[in-house]
């Protein structure tokens, strides 16, 4: 459903996206991470006709984003990050609207917007205005609209930010019931790692590359061994010691020092024993994608989002570095 091939774009000999290439089948759940400024927006974008790329070439549903971007967008259905209905006309005025703009043939408006409305629970609220609704409320009329013209691709970006778990939860019922009842093809950006869980794959992108592309569990089972977590009288002093007596690297943070070790568990009783720093408290617990992530970039997918000038000076001194 989506082939891209060495897709670049480039702003002012700022490379954003650099030479990315995926595909993506019909009826996949696919999850594109990645720091804040690594190019996600840029290549969802392109994907979606929303600018052009410098170079590469894509296709989605079978039409190319170049020669034929119109065919592109009827195929596509897009859940924006920020909000984007208007507030001021109802649910199902919002809703008549998209269909008109899509072309919903006029004998089949009502009823596709009937359907919408009571798979995303919002029947009863048709002749409200939307400004009266709740966060959650807003969010699945965004989803009903982004379906009502029945696309084949369905782009989320941040489907679920700042939603409660329990209405993410509902949310993602409705997605898993649509792939499975349309084969919908489903393309996700998301800061929750949980969420990401729910992708057959994953493609991780930084500095406008693809660093690692796979399913979830193949990508955490790159990670040797469970994750350690310690904490010491002395962390300074522990990190040094450790990086030399068990040969693994050490993350250093507030709650504590982290490291990869196979059988953790088993590992545990031993730094207890012969460990030259007291140890006052311990954990282990099996990597998640949060590790992945981490390692993968070197951030977390929670950090807050650096300035444009920060990830500008940032991006080319890496291009630099790779001159």
């Amino acid at each position: 459903m989506i082939n891209v091939e060495n897709l670049a774009k480039n702003y002012n000999g700022l490379w954003a996206v650099d030479g990315v290439s995926f595909h993506v089948r019909e009826g996949e759940i696919f999850g594109f991470l990645g720091p804040n400024g690594a190019g996600k927006t840029t290549t969802i974008k392109m994907l979606c006709t929303l600018t052009q790329p410098s170079r590469g070439r894509a296709s989605i549903a079978g039409f190319d984003i170049i020669k034929e971007p119109t065919a592109v967008r009827r195929s596509l259905g897009i859940i924006f990050q920020d909000p984007s209905l208007d507030d001021r006309l109802t649910a199902y005025e919002n809703l008549k609207f998209h269909a008109m703009i899509y072309k919903v043939p006029r004998r089949e408006r009502k009823e596709r917007i009937d359907r919408v409305l009571k798979m995303t629970e919002l029947e009863d609220r048709r002749r409200d205005q939307v400004r009266y609704f709740s966060g959650g409320m807003k969010r699945r009329l965004e989803i009903a609209r982004g379906l009502l013209h029945e696309p084949k691709i369905l782009f989320l970006d941040e489907p679920t930010l700042g939603l409660d778990p329990q209405t993410r939860s509902r949310i993602w019922d409705y997605l898993h019931g649509l792939r499975r009842a349309k084969k919908m093809t489903l393309f996700l950006t998301t800061h929750y790692m949980e969420e990401a869980e729910n992708c057959d794959r994953i493609a991780v992108i930084d500095h406008g590359r693809i660093v690692a592309l796979d399913k979830p569990e193949n990508l955490k089972s790159t990670l040797k061994g469970d994750i350690v977590t310690v904490r010491t009288q002395d962390d300074d002093l522990a990190q040094q010691a450790l990086a030399e007596k068990y040969g693994v690297p050490v993350k250093h943070d507030a709650s504590g020092l982290h490291f990869e070790m196979e059988r953790g568990e088993e590992f545990i009783p031993r730094l207890i024993r012969e460990f030259s720093v007291p140890v006052t408290a311990v954990s282990v617990r099996r990597p998640t994608l949060d590790d992945v992530f981490l390692k993968l970039t070197g951030r977390e997918i929670r950090e807050e989002s650096a300035s444009d000038k920060d990830r500008l000076r940032t991006h080319m001194r890496h291009v630099q570095g790779m001159r």
